[in-house]
């Protein structure tokens, strides 16, 4: 694997742990407090500077720096995480993302906002509250004393609730910082086996730790196991170390970085609550000095003079292992002798629970390989061809096989149930939780309430409701409108909030649903909902209706999905150009979908979005309408029945109903629909589909035959030949033959007077 494989495993695991950053940022700002949540956004953001630093994008190491040390001051307890506080570290996290996708790609940032957002954060991490959160503490005790003739509020919480070594900005402050007097720490080091199963060396931390100041180490001892007992995987010692430095707590920190998660570490002042506490250990003294095992070799002045110099450091090294190998030794041995049978007896069985622990949570992970699209692309398309050859075989059998009982016929049925078992567990690898997208949403709407004033509040349910990958890739474009449509239209001031009795903080709510075979997407918001009448003189202006036209409700809400159609005043950086919802409509249709709006005055409008969840199959029912053969999606069907005559109503010259259990349905004839015949057909000579649409109610489908319910591969029509209205894709029949899958919805919407177009009829098309 060469580095660029490597890089880019990398940018693939930050756009887990960046999704992992916002959930845990948002579960704060709905008050989560749980202290789990606050070191998961730690982790995420530690992660990805520890990996940037590895490839050196120093860009993004300076941010996540900053970033990662105010995370760290509400880890401890030393910042609140309040609705302000945390308004900046979304920011941040917005930008964090940036940083990394310019990073991936080679593109930029916006440098004003990085920048901005870095003094923000160090003054949060010096207590230095946003003004909304600054009077409370101050309030609460008077600030220490201070050379300062006037202290700013800002720095009295500094003073009163920071200590002066938390915290090191080195890197970040322009001026010099003033010198520190050495300081004696008591560091307690105690690695777990993860430590070492990462490749991290405890000797090569501890070596580091030397370079910072004088250093004595002792070593315990204490969990170490009969001989027989242990586990080479294992670790059991812990080391005490006491450290004269001059280079604070936080420097001592940076040098288990890397391994902060992977041992217990324990950082205090000599004398302090853990002081003292090696005389209760049985710690043993490490007799060699780390520093030799320094890679650096000092320069000297000849040849000679370097192999001798070279040659006694490597026996000093030589002879200091040998000599801790042997104190080791002794240690061991001294340790066997002191247990007694019993104490062996449960150190076997304390290792065995251990061993048989770990082997179960290994087992319990569930292993997973990273696989390029591509690869499972074509895994689908060669299923789909399956599926044909499997049709066309099982076509053929039943043309020239009258034996139903045949073997030929049985092993044929086996193919058909395995060849949909493998497609199902295909789409399943495809299918994936719409819960990025939604994360996605989240920062449209941050943007939009700033750049609008309004104080909005997203909520999402459903984040883990599986949709196939084609359709989760074209559903940020639609919704990234219908948001920014919610926001900047939908909900009101907070003013005018008020004012109505409202909260003055706005919600949207998103939510995700399997429903029928299908996913259904809902956006609603709590805001004045759509004004019918301004939609309506919007539209007359535009000459899209005639002034006396009498529409209903929903027709009006239907205008704002007209091409150029917006009701702002006024044109900006969000609206006011008539390009949003006409591009959502494409979008959901294009993706076989249909959306429909529901809306009150005052309280608010709901967007529905129906979806398939799969581009790629989909089960039908294949019909025959005037000599022509269809397919009628299964999921769209209620109920199928054969028409009797004194259930026909005439309604009207040319509507007629039909009575379903004493309710009456619109009875549409789909070859008159689509220009397949010039007269319409007798009822009673053919069959009722009972079909439900989304928004449209439901409709009877009047149909010639029913041929049988068949798995089709779905062939898009358009990137083939052209869109025809009333036809949603084609497939290819088990006898070769194309046929047309039917558009339910726009069969039922023209049914209600939205006629197909003639011209783009499927008998004008041939």
């Amino acid at each position: 694997m060469d580095m660029n494989e490597i890089k880019e495993i990398f940018f693939q695991e930050c756009e887990e742990q960046l999704a992992e950053l916002e959930s845990g940022l948002l579960k704060l700002n709905d008050g989560d407090r749980d202290p789990e949540t606050v070191n998961a956004v730690f982790r995420a953001v530690h992660s990805i500077k520890g990996g940037a630093g590895a490839f050196g994008l120093d860009d993004l190491v300076s941010f996540a720096h900053v970033f990662e040390t105010t995370l760290d001051c509400v880890r401890s307890n030393r910042l609140e995480p309040n609705q302000d506080v945390l308004k900046v570290m979304l920011k941040s996290a917005d930008v964090l993302a940036d940083l990394t996708n310019a990073a991936r790609d080679g593109g930029s940032v916006d440098e004003v906002r990085s920048r901005q957002l870095i003094k923000e954060l160090e003054a949060l991490a010096n207590g230095e509250l946003p003004q909304t959160a600054v009077a409370e503490p101050v309030a609460k005790q008077a600030p220490a004393a201070t050379p300062v003739p006037a202290p700013a509020p800002a720095a009295a919480v500094n003073e009163e609730g920071f200590q002066p070594v938390a915290f090191s900005f080195d890197d970040f402050e322009a001026s010099e910082p003033p010198a520190i007097e050495p300081t004696t720490f008591e560091v307690l080091f105690r690695p777990k086996s993860e430590l070492y199963a990462k490749g991290n060396d405890a000797t090569l931390l501890l070596r580091d730790l030397s370079r910072l100041g004088e250093m004595s180490i002792h070593c315990d001892m204490d969990e170490l196991p009969a001989l027989g007992s242990m586990n080479p995987e294992a670790a059991y010692f812990a080391w005490k170390i006491s450290l004269k430095t001059d280079k604070g707590e936080d420097a001592i920190r940076s040098v288990f970085e890397f391994a902060e998660w992977d041992c217990e570490l324990d950082v205090t002042l000599a004398g302090g609550d853990h002081a003292g506490a090696g005389e209760e250990l049985p710690m043993q003294p490490v007799p060699f000095d780390l520093s030799l095992l320094d890679e650096e070799v000092p320069a000297s002045t000849g040849a000679a003079d370097d192999d001798e110099q070279l040659a006694t450091q490597q026996r000093a090294v030589r002879d200091e292992a040998v000599s801790a190998a042997a104190t080791a030794s002794n240690v061991l041995q001294m340790a066997q002798a002191a247990r007694t049978p019993a104490e062996s007896t449960r150190s076997v069985a304390s290792a065995s629970a251990a061993q048989a622990a770990a082997q179960a949570a290994a087992s319990a992970a569930t292993p997973t390989i990273r696989v390029d699209l591509d690869r499972v692309d074509r895994l689908i398309n060669l299923v789909g061809e399956l599926v044909i050859n499997q049709a066309m075989l099982s076509q053929s059998v039943i043309e020239n096989d009258t034996n139903g009982t045949s073997s030929i016929n049985m092993g044929l049925e086996e193919l058909q149930q395995l060849t949909r078992e493998i497609q199902d567990s295909v789409m399943a690898i495809r299918a994936q939780p719409v819960k990025p997208v939604f994360q996605r949403m989240s920062r449209i709407v941050r943007e939009i309430a700033d750049m609008t004033g309004k104080s909005v509040r997203l909520v999402t349910e459903g984040e883990n409701t599986e949709v196939d990958k084609t359709v989760i890739d074209k559903l940020a474009e639609p919704l990234t409108h219908m948001i920014r449509n919610a926001v900047d239209h939908g909900l009101e001031t907070p003013e005018k909030r008020v004012a109505a009795g409202k909260n003055p903080e706005g919600t949207v709510r998103l939510t995700a649903k399997h429903r029928s075979g299908r996913i259904v997407i809902e956006l609603a918001d709590d805001g004045a909902g759509i004004n019918r009448e301004k939609v309506r003189q919007k539209a007359i202006d535009n000459d899209l209706i005639a002034a006396d036209a009498n529409l209903s409700d929903e027709e009006i809400d239907n205008l704002i999905f007209h091409a150029g159609f917006s009701t702002a005043d006024k044109i900006s950086d969000i609206s006011g150009r008539g390009v949003g919802m006409d591009v959502v409509k494409r979008s959901i249709q294009a993706l076989g979908g249909r959306i429909n709006i529901s809306s009150k005055p005052g309280q608010g409008s709901v967007f529905t979005m129906s979806l398939p969840l799969t581009l790629a199959v989909l089960d039908g029912m294949v019909v025959t309408v005037a000599n022509q053969t269809l397919v009628v999606p299964l999921t769209a069907i209620v109920e199928t029945l054969q028409p009797e005559a004194s259930a026909i109503h005439s309604f009207g010259a040319a509507q007629r109903l039909i009575s379903i259990r004493n309710s009456f349905c619109p009875l549409v004839d789909v070859g008159r629909i689509l220009n397949f015949r010039a007269i319409q057909a007798n009822p009673v000579e053919g069959v009722a589909l009972l079909v439900e649409s989304e928004g449209g109610g439901q409709r009877a489908l009047m149909v010639d035959a029913i041929q049988g319910q068949r798995q089709v591969v779905i062939k898009s029509l358009e990137a083939n030949y052209t869109h025809v209205p009333g036809i949603a894709a084609a497939t290819i029949l088990g006898d070769g033959r194309v046929a047309l899958i039917l558009d339910v919805d726009a069969i039922v919407g023209a049914s209600r007077g939205h006629s197909l177009k003639p011209e783009m009829s499927l008998a004008a098309a041939g």
